[in-house]
């Protein structure tokens, strides 16, 4: 269903009546197409506090910006920030934003780029914790569909230029139009790198850094599932797009759309992990867990059945399908799992304790088994939590309760399918390796759970 205020704040007229009523006002978010795929503009490289990041430089020259040390209306800013180590060196962070954050273009991006903050210098510890507060704030009042992140580099990363690899990648997808519906967010770089067996394969394409590469979907034949699986399939894989049987025609639409595998199969079934190697029998370079159900009522009321439906699909067949798909070695190394969360998982949600419980769990299978995929599988980890995203599903939801979904986020608006795609296919990417364990919401910097 169209936003149709989204529409009408696009007008002179609304323009003025919303502002005369104190009203939202969303700015149209300007999204990746094969004309437009970077920002219009420079972007603005500064640093706050003593030392930087060596090579970030060279990792920013990648992003299709120019990069420069001053700029009148900049499409991007970049301060590194990791060398600010005590409650005094903030004000270095607010001497170097404060001048220049009013000329960010509209639809800018702002990074911040920190460390993580240290077990045995508390002074270093509070200061680098205090820019999350900083970047999430700074978030909520940007403003002109902008957005502000926090990218925390390892300090085992930064001498000899390795912060550059590690950044690479993270950099190009926050400094672009890919990144729209991303904000507020706070990505932690890993030093403990996937043992990949070899060397990375440079990208020999990079309009399509999946080339070559296997890909499933789970709950690929409508919404998100399908932008996932039309996202990897642009970026070069060969997809294999799963839904369940019942949806087999929609789903056999979606594959031959995208030149894709259809496999109508159901992801509780005992044997899902066996026919999901079969389909791919030079295994997996990325699986995607994106099917998933809702059965909401408030616990008072809720029977067994839908309590334990939602858990199997959601939740015990993602752990079941990775943990036989992992030892079965049909994920290769230097592969990519990334799972589907929600806001839900993180803030709750009324008549949602099933879904909730459910997310929140694959939030700690993240977290658990990304750092012991990498050490013993050369396998990242990683998951997407979206927030109101525009689906056939939300737009059944109840107008005044659909509005709030919409509006109550910084940038005012609901996200579309695409958004949550592109942020898989960062996590997909072969030069990704440095982020493992991450959960990424993709929620316009939702007001609820932060």
């Amino acid at each position: 269903m169209a936003d149709r205020y989204l529409h009408l704040t696009g007008t002179a007229p609304g323009r003025f009546l919303t502002r005369r009523l104190g009203l939202p006002q969303p700015a149209p978010l300007r999204r990746w197409t094969l004309e437009t795929p970077h920002l219009d503009g420079s972007l603005l490289h500064l640093t706050a506090g003593a030392s930087a990041v060596t090579g970030v430089a060279e990792a920013l020259r990648t992003s299709g910006l120019t990069v420069t040390e001053r700029a009148d209306r900049p499409a991007a800013i970049v301060l590194d920030a990791t060398g600010v180590a005590t409650a005094a060196g903030l004000g270095d962070v607010h001497a170097a934003l404060h001048p220049v954050v009013r000329s960010l273009a509209p639809g800018g991006r702002i990074v911040v780029l920190g460390t993580v903050p240290s077990p045995d210098d508390h002074h270093q510890a509070a200061t680098q914790q205090a820019l999350e507060g900083f970047v999430r704030s700074l978030g909520k009042e940007i403003g002109r569909g902008s957005t502000v992140q926090l990218v925390r580099i390892p300090v085992a990363r930064i001498p000899g230029g390795a912060s550059a690899h590690a950044a690479g990648s993270t950099l190009r997808f926050l400094l672009s139009p890919r990144s729209a519906y991303v904000s507020g967010q706070v990505i932690e770089l890993t030093s403990a790198a996937p043992d990949s067996g070899s060397a990375p394969a440079p990208i020999t394409d990079p309009a399509a850094p999946l080339t070559g590469r296997t890909a499933l979907v789970t709950g690929a034949a409508r919404g998100i599932g399908a932008a996932v699986a039309s996202v990897l399939a642009r970026d070069g894989a060969r997809v294999i797009a799963l839904d369940v049987p019942g949806a087999r025609e929609e789903l056999e639409r979606t594959a031959d759309r995208l030149g894709a595998t259809a496999l109508p199969l159901d992801i509780t079934a005992p044997d899902a992990a066996d026919r999901i190697a079969a389909a791919a029998p030079d295994g997996l370079g990325v699986l995607v867990h994106n099917a998933g159900i809702t059965r909401d009522r408030r616990l008072a009321n809720m029977p067994a059945d839908r309590w334990a439906s939602v858990i199997e699909v959601n939740l015990d067949s993602v752990l079941r399908t990775t943990d036989e798909l992992l030892k079965a070695g049909t994920i290769t190394r230097g592969g990519r799992i990334v799972a589907t969360a929600s806001i839900a998982g993180i803030a709750g949600n009324t008549g949602q304790t099933n879904y909730a419980a459910s997310k929140a769990g694959i939030i700690g299978l993240v977290r658990s088994l990304g750092p012991r995929a990498a050490a013993d599988h050369g396998v990242t980890v990683n998951a997407v939590a979206p927030g109101f995203i525009e689906t056939k599903m939300t737009a059944a939801v109840p107008l005044f309760i659909r509005e709030a979904g919409r509006r109550m986020n910084s940038l005012s608006q609901g996200g579309l399918p695409v958004d949550v795609a592109e942020a898989v296919a960062w996590f997909a990417q072969p030069d990704s390796t440095a982020v493992n364990g991450q959960v990424l919401r993709v929620c316009g910097q939702s007001l609820l759970g932060a």
